[in-house]
């Protein structure tokens, strides 16, 4: 790949998307030409407390959540957000920085703020973002030896954008599909997975088909992954002969929890560690189960110079240690992966 060059304007073709400079300074990666259809699909939807409790809920990993690290851990019923500092004592790493392109000392990430951990969301002063993507993001910067200028996006808006050069990279737990593996490409980070969660007093058990939701309300974030699949497999109701399941799509998490919680939902679907902690900091919600894995990872413009350096500086935070305590952090150790891959196939189970 040629050396990155500059940019004198700005593309302005995207809808709702965070203002920016309009030159794009000379170590920035240079954006193709034309414009890629890329799916406004999403794996991460970071979950809103319902506002009358006042209780934080997790977005993403998947398997039973260790605790986390001393005196990280959110209590069930508290609104602590956890603040260990597991970033600023990690090093460059010579061998994984010369991967970069000659010249990029500097990338701008994508990020959509969901208002909750482990998904991106604000300590208490309202301006510090924090979170699991947050730290990982920063820990492989601070391996890379560059620096980060972190803006905020809709989740259905990052993808997008990626092809015309408005952002580097985005770093908000989207998952690795087959559908978007054809226009982005990925550097995998942790495992996450769908799973459901219904209200206490419910009666359903552990989904393992679909057909078991027919009649029934679900709901779930606008554009993502489990909407897609929802939506994909509308038929098996009518296939069975059974009256379909309705799903209901919320832009505001709060929402979401609002509508279970309020019998207006039957059942959620969302990030399973997502759905573990959401049960435990709200009352009257049961985790029925875990119904399908997806690798996670930083999602770049397809052909970008820039994934085997991110995949080298994932593998040193593996290797170092430093992984290891981000996850406990955010108590996500479940989603711990073994060694980061270059956008892998979609993970059928």
């Amino acid at each position: 790949m040629p050396a990155p060059t500059r940019h004198l304007a700005m593309p302005t073709r995207h809808l709702a998307m965070p203002t920016r400079h309009p030159a794009m300074p000379a170590h920035r990666l240079p954006a193709p030409t034309g414009r890629v259809a890329l799916p406004a699909r999403r794996l991460l939807a970071p979950f809103a407390a319902l506002a009358s409790a006042a209780l934080l809920l997790t977005g993403c990993g998947s398997g039973s959540p260790d605790s986390p690290g001393s005196g990280a851990r959110v209590a069930a019923g508290s609104d602590a957000i956890p603040t260990t500092d597991v970033v600023s004592g990690i090093a460059k790493d010579p061998a994984a920085a010369k991967l970069l392109p000659a010249g990029v000392t500097h990338l701008t990430v994508a990020v959509a703020v969901g208002g909750t951990p482990p998904g991106t969301t604000y300590l208490a002063d309202g301006t510090t973002l924090t979170g699991q993507d947050v730290d990982i993001t920063k820990a492989a910067a601070k391996v890379l030896g560059i620096k980060l200028k972190i803006e905020q996006a809709s989740f259905e808006a990052i993808l997008p954008a990626l092809e015309s050069g408005k952002y580097d990279f985005g770093a908000s737990n989207f998952g690795v599909t087959d559908e978007r593996r054809r226009t982005i490409d990925f550097v995998t980070y942790v495992n996450d997975g769908q799973g459901f969660v219904t209200r206490k007093d419910s009666e359903l058990a552990k989904i393992t088909d679909l057909r078991q939701l027919c009649g029934l309300n679900i709901a779930t974030g606008a554009g993502t992954t489990f909407e897609a699949t929802l939506e994909k497999n509308r038929h098996v109701c009518a296939d069975a002969g059974k009256k379909p399941y309705h799903v209901q799509t919320y832009a505001e998490q709060s929402a979401i929890w609002s509508s279970i919680q309020q019998g207006r939902s039957d059942v959620v679907m969302s990030t399973i560690n997502g759905l573990r902690y959401a049960v435990a900091h709200q009352p009257g919600l049961r985790f029925l189960n875990e119904y399908h894995r997806l690798d996670v990872g930083f999602a770049f413009r397809k052909g970008t110079p820039l994934a085997p350096a991110f995949r080298a500086a994932v593998n040193r935070l593996i290797a170092d240690g430093a992984y290891a305590r981000v996850l406990r952090k955010w108590g996500t150790t479940g989603s711990a992966i073994s060694t980061s891959r270059i956008s892998p196939p979609e993970l059928k189970n």
